[in-house]
């Protein structure tokens, strides 16, 4: 069996940029902002993971999934292996409901609490999961207070 080495590549995506230094979200209208280009005309559900420092800055995204029209699996080793990689200090998962209603699913939820303890394991924290509809509305677990 041949062993692969393994690397992470750094890219530069311009629409994120600020020209005063680093990306911050500090809550979820931040995080809606950056994201929702992305996802809002996406014709099936995606999912990525924010990677964070202590300040809140972000470091990276990494699409850790793209499902069906109602779902996409999210396992937490591909989720937190980009974490990992980043050097992360936290995290906010974000994916999207092609369906326009951001309403989290009870699926949504269970993934959030798998998400939340894995992370309390490795040290690694979830701050927040927003689920982005359609026309900028957007869920916020962690504002719901059920994070």
């Amino acid at each position: 069996m041949p062993i692969r080495e393994m690397r992470v590549s750094y890219g530069r995506n311009v629409s994120c940029e600020r020209q005063n230094g680093p990306v911050s979200v500090k809550n979820a209208r931040d995080v809606t902002a950056v994201m929702r280009p992305l996802l809002e005309p996406e014709a099936c559900e995606v999912g990525y993971v924010l990677c964070l420092t202590t300040k809140m800055d972000l470091i990276g995204y990494h699409q850790v999934s793209r499902g069906s029209l109602d779902a996409t699996t999210m396992h937490p080793r591909e989720v937190f292996k980009a974490a990992v990689l980043a050097n992360a200090a936290g995290i906010v998962l974000v994916h999207n409901h092609p369906s326009g209603d951001p309403s989290p699913s009870p699926d949504d939820m269970v993934l959030t609490a798998r998400l939340k303890n894995a992370g309390q394991l490795i040290g690694i924290e979830l701050l927040d999961h927003i689920i982005i509809g359609h026309d900028g509305r957007y869920v916020s677990i962690k504002e719901q207070g059920r994070l």
